[in-house]
């Protein structure tokens, strides 16, 4: 159980309003704060290189954290400096040519999109959709049937950016690994309110981002490729990081994931991105994957209470994230108003997920991502504000 007096000590910002855009950028603990400060201050006072080696057994540290978090060795781990970046220096490592397929979910995420129409048209690939079930989860069945030898990679988003379902990964793997195919989790939205261990799921690479429910800062990120696939890869992007100048015409590249990772950094971010994942891992995955669930439980109960208030929500098993729209007022003007009352959430807007948003006819509604160090009293606060605002 959490200990919601404890943290919001250590997040006094959550003390006032209500906060409800953990899926976007979260309020970081305290410790975050300070322990990127601390680095920056200690910079501006001896230069970033030297502050850097002083610190050089607290980075290692961090990719140690991630490890247990995510159940995987060190070795798998590189930090990048977005979820973008990481899912990105993945997927245009994986070898393809004309005539092999990609696979995309419904729920697909633009930016991994768009990659893949890029790569697709370099490399005379194809890009092609698993449907979604009437649920709102990928439909395994559709995926079944679109399988074949000639499909090297299917991209899954755990838990879509525009709703609250949690799409079903094993079983997604298990299909994909019959054909010889690799499954690339997109797990932004799922680390840091839901119980990740990707040794368990399988999968073949996954990419995280600091600044959403791990409550890391932002420009901070991170990809985990399984043991024995990393020395199959070549990153599309390397420096002297990843790779070392062995002679005129010759490189090597690293033996490990860090193959996948670039020289410059932000040193205090990856830094306070290793204490957010300390605070996560003491406060227990378990223990905040049921205070999250709840919230979101308890929030989209009194919001389907109100006349004139849609929620908007699919899936068989859902999450911290709750999307909704109230009828006959634009959701942007509905957000400023809310702001207006102290409560933060945002617009998902079809451009982010385009197939699920056209196919369910939705231009932009409301999302609301409540973090386990809200109370009970401040979702019922954001309810009456909604209500208000529906009336």
């Amino acid at each position: 159980m959490i200990d919601l007096d404890r943290v919001v000590r250590d997040t006094p910002a959550a003390a006032h309003g209500v906060f409800l855009d953990s899926a976007g950028s979260s309020l970081p603990p305290s410790v975050v704060v300070e322990t990127v400060a601390a680095h920056q201050r200690r910079e501006a006072q001896v230069g970033g290189y030297r502050a850097a080696e002083e610190r050089a057994a607290d980075l290692a540290a961090v990719r140690t954290s991630l490890g247990l978090l995510l159940n995987v060795p060190v070795g798998t781990l590189a930090l990048t400096d977005s979820a973008t970046r990481a899912w990105t220096q993945f997927f245009y490592a994986v070898p393809l040519a004309p005539g092999d397929r990609i696979l995309l979910c419904g729920v697909e995420y633009a930016s991994n999109a768009v990659a893949a129409l890029q790569r697709a048209a370099a490399t005379g690939a194809t890009v092609e959709y698993v449907p979604s079930d009437p649920t709102g989860q990928i439909d395994l069945d559709a995926l079944a049937g679109m399988l074949d030898d000639r499909v090297r990679v299917v991209s899954l988003v755990h838990v879509p950016t525009n709703g609250g379902l949690v799409n079903p990964v094993r079983e997604v793997v298990d299909l994909a690994h019959a054909h010889g195919a690799l499954v690339l989790l997109d797990a932004c939205q799922s680390l840091g309110q839901l119980r990740v261990d990707a040794t368990a799921l399988g999968v073949d690479a996954l990419s995280g981002t600091g600044r959403k429910w791990l409550r890391g800062p932002r420009g901070t990120g991170f990809l985990y490729v399984r043991p024995g696939l990393v020395t199959a890869l070549e990153p599309p992007v390397i420096d002297l990081f990843g790779a070392s100048w062995t002679g005129r015409q010759s490189y090597a590249l690293a033996d490990d994931a860090t193959r996948f990772e670039l020289w410059e950094s932000d040193v205090a971010g990856r830094l306070g991105l290793g204490a957010a994942v300390d605070y996560l891992l003491a406060l227990g995955p378990d223990a905040v994957e049921s205070a999250v669930t709840a919230h979101a439980a308890t929030l989209r109960g009194l919001l389907a209470e109100i006349p004139g208030v849609t929620v908007r929500d699919r899936g068989v098993r859902r999450c911290g994230l709750v999307t909704f729209s109230v009828e006959g007022r634009d959701p942007a003007e509905v957000k400023a108003a809310l702001r207006a009352r102290d409560v933060t959430l945002v617009t998902t807007r079809r451009k982010s997920t385009l197939i699920d948003m056209t196919e369910r006819g939705l231009e932009q509604f409301l999302r609301a991502s409540p973090h386990y160090f809200l109370g009970p009293d401040q979702l019922a606060t954001a309810a009456r504000a909604v209500a208000d605002l529906a009336r």
